[in-house]
């Protein structure tokens, strides 16, 4: 008889999985085996809220929008859906139901020794973050402790002074049922030039 793996967030966290609200607790469990967890849902605001970044970075940010790693542009009330299989790592595919258009998001996680896993977004992992994982009053909490970039066959890690600052926050709202989902990236010197936050209804249903 053959069991499902653990998911890369269970095993970061160890027995502290149990800390975590119920409906957490099953989110980072694993997806069995030919089935898929879906979630529908709304972000309130996904993007790059200040024009200037937005003019700055803006050729770095469309590139990795093309790539499946980041959303460009800045939105209200999006809503999105998002698929997860586990067969290994955990896959995700977030897909934002934009007025012009869907635009998805793909992501894979993978565990690390010592409380870690690491994040590849994008298309042939164009960005990757090393995040530490905790449980933090029946919430998962993440923060980013490195992070690189891929340019053609050469990965890139940006130098802990300029490296970006992702923080991640899933939760379970106020007697609603709704699972939380809150990130910010902030850059030394430029401030905040990514950001997403929303909340959705999640199931485990047959893999089509």
């Amino acid at each position: 008889m053959t069991t499902d793996p653990l998911s890369p967030y269970a095993a970061a966290l160890g027995a502290h999985l149990a800390e975590l609200h119920p409906a957490l607790e099953a989110y980072f469990r694993a997806v069995p085996r030919g089935q898929v967890g879906v979630g529908h849902g709304v972000f309130e605001r996904v993007g790059c809220r200040n024009r200037v970044v937005r003019v700055l970075l803006g050729p770095v940010l469309r590139v990795l929008e093309r790539r499946g790693a980041v959303y460009a542009g800045w939105a209200e009330g999006v809503p999105f859906t998002v698929r997860n299989r586990d067969d290994g790592g955990r896959s995700a595919e977030r897909t934002l139901h934009l007025p012009d258009g869907n635009w998805t998001m793909r992501d894979r996680v993978r565990p690390l020794p010592h409380g870690r896993i690491v994040d590849r977004l994008g298309r042939d992992g164009v960005l990757a973050a090393v995040f530490e994982v905790k449980a933090s009053e029946g919430a998962l909490a993440l923060h980013s402790t490195r992070v690189g970039l891929r340019l053609g066959s050469r990965r890139i890690r940006f130098p802990r002074c300029i490296a970006p600052r992702i923080r991640l926050i899933e939760s379970v709202g106020d007697g609603s049922g709704l699972q939380r989902v809150a990130l910010t990236v902030d850059v030394p010197l430029l401030g905040r030039i990514h950001e997403y936050a929303g909340t959705f209804r999640y199931d485990i249903e047959e893999d089509a």
